[in-house]
């Protein structure tokens, strides 16, 4: 009998321990990380039974997101101005007396920096926050370069990019490249990174070496998201202004090709093989299918609003948040039928995609 109870205690326990333990990290899964603006938290689903499995909290109107690439850590950027009276939390490995230098302490308190930026770490192992950096003003977009070394951030307000050391929380370099900078993409050797510049039109392609602009291209209109084609040589582009995607091929400077979305296009999406090109029309609350070769258009109804766009590893389907509703779609990459709608606790932006 005594034997037996220690069984059952042992199962429970065991039981237990295992729910205790978040549902997103079962082994073999994928995620998809979804900040959600206003409701000042992270959505976390699962990609094979799109199921939410969890909620991140305590980040402040997060927008942009990207995962290292070893996807040991989640970056999401503030959309918010802070007034930062507030002592940043200290990263691993430095010292409080480095870190009150780094953050201009007097006296052991932190300086005010009005109007200062945030990025926050989120370990993605347990959904915590591991550190919370400064970053000179509020964040639209965020990247992770291919080392894992650094996250980029764009700054619409102040026309810039900055770029944080994700090991000392530094901010190494601020980069201008024009007016309005929405989103980034970057090659597969991590040596070149493109920003849209919504104010003038333009692309900037900045050498991540020496950090430092090599080249603007101009390409009109107000280019948004973009996603970079496997051949690195095409870049496909949203312009917002002129309801369409552009093509700019990059080894020519030029715009090859345009393609019409639709009213107030926004999320952009590219297939694996870079065959299909995916994008969202707000204004006319549409999802629209691009084959790039031959060049064929299909699109369907998707209402209200439909918004960011990210493309599923796991099986190619197609992710896309409302920006009218707290919810998102998953697609079928061919049909564009809906597969799954999924509840979320506010508007879901910039989508990080977990590969394993």
């Amino acid at each position: 009998m005594k034997c037996e109870l220690r069984k059952q205690w042992f199962a429970g326990l065991t039981a237990a321990l295992l729910m205790s333990l978040p549902l997103a990290v079962s082994a073999g899964s994928s995620r998809a990380f979804i900040p959600m603006g206003t409701t000042d938290s992270i959505g976390v689903m699962d990609l094979e039974s799109h199921r939410l499995t969890s909620t991140i909290s305590g980040t402040i109107n997060t927008h942009g997101s990207a995962l290292t690439p070893d996807g040991r850590y989640l970056i999401v950027g503030s959309l918010t101005a802070h007034d930062n009276q507030e002592q940043p939390v200290r990263p691993e490995g430095v010292t409080e007396d480095e870190h009150a230098a780094h953050h201009g302490a007097q006296g052991g308190t932190v300086a005010k920096q009005p109007g200062t930026g945030r990025i926050y770490v989120v370990d993605t192992s347990t959904y915590e926050i591991d550190s919370v950096f400064e970053v000179p003003g509020p964040v639209h977009h965020v990247l992770v370069t291919t080392d894992g070394r650094y996250a980029v951030s764009t700054h619409p307000m102040g026309g810039s990019i900055s770029v944080v050391d994700l090991d000392s929380g530094e901010v190494v370099e601020v980069i201008a490249t024009g007016p309005s900078p929405n989103y980034m993409a970057v090659t597969g050797d991590g040596q070149t990174l493109f920003v849209s510049n919504t104010g003038n039109g333009t692309v900037s392609e900045v050498d991540t070496r020496n950090w430092f602009v090599k080249r603007n291209v101009r390409i009109g209109g107000a280019p948004e998201h973009m996603a970079l084609a496997p051949d690195e040589d095409h870049l496909y582009i949203n312009d917002a202004a002129a309801g369409e995607a552009v093509a700019l091929k990059l080894s020519e400077s030029a715009v090859t090709a345009r393609y019409e979305i639709g009213e107030a296009p926004h999320g952009l999406g590219l297939s694996a093989d870079g065959q299909v090109l995916f994008a969202t029309s707000q204004g006319d609350e549409r999802i629209v299918r691009i084959e790039l070769q031959p060049d064929s258009r299909t699109s369907v109804q998707l209402t209200p609003a439909p918004y960011h766009v990210a493309v599923s590893p796991v099986d190619g389907q197609i992710l896309v948040t409302s920006r009218g509703e707290a919810k998102l779609w998953v697609l079928d990459p061919v049909s564009l039928a809906t597969v799954d709608e999924i509840p979320l606790d506010g508007i879901g932006h910039q989508i990080s995609i977990e590969t394993q």
